[in-house]
């Protein structure tokens, strides 16, 4: 279909911690801006960061 789309890391489901992720789509060719987007609510956000404890 021509359309960009990238998914990050936006948190965990209550129990068990599943991950949950937030998918972005853009324009078609719209790469640039949505990997920005990504880029910049990851680093705001810090779940990239977070990792659910092990059983």
């Amino acid at each position: 279909a021509g359309i960009c789309g990238i998914s990050v890391p936006c948190g965990f489901t209550q129990s068990p911690k599943l991950p949950i992720g937030l998918q972005l789509l853009g324009k078609p060719f719209g790469e640039a801006t949505i990997l920005k987007l990504a880029h910049a609510y990851e680093q705001s956000a810090g779940w990239h960061r977070e990792k659910p404890p092990l059983p």
